[in-house]
């Protein structure tokens, strides 16, 4: 969707500098990051569709263990890393 409407937003210098770093982290921009944020906090629809997501997965009926087995199979034990 083409980005047609402008505004200012003032920050303090550390929350801009901490804003920049991310960005630079991520190699987008800090209005990509401003967009992002304000979409996952204050769009409603998306959690809906998140959530109608999360329904249609349910109704899969996919072989899924327990959440012990899940954490069992995805979850290294420490002797994995230990010479």
């Amino acid at each position: 969707m083409p980005l047609t409407k402008r505004t200012t937003v003032l920050f303090t210098p550390e929350l801009y500098e901490r804003l920049t770093r991310e960005a630079e982290r991520r190699r987008t921009s800090v209005g990509h990051l401003i967009r992002e944020a304000c979409e996952t906090s204050y769009c409603v629809d998306s959690v809906a569709s998140r959530l109608a997501a999360a329904e249609r997965l349910m109704e899969l009926e996919l072989p899924v263990g327990t959440p012990a087995e899940m954490e069992a199979e995805s979850v290294p034990r420490p002797e994995e890393f230990m010479p």
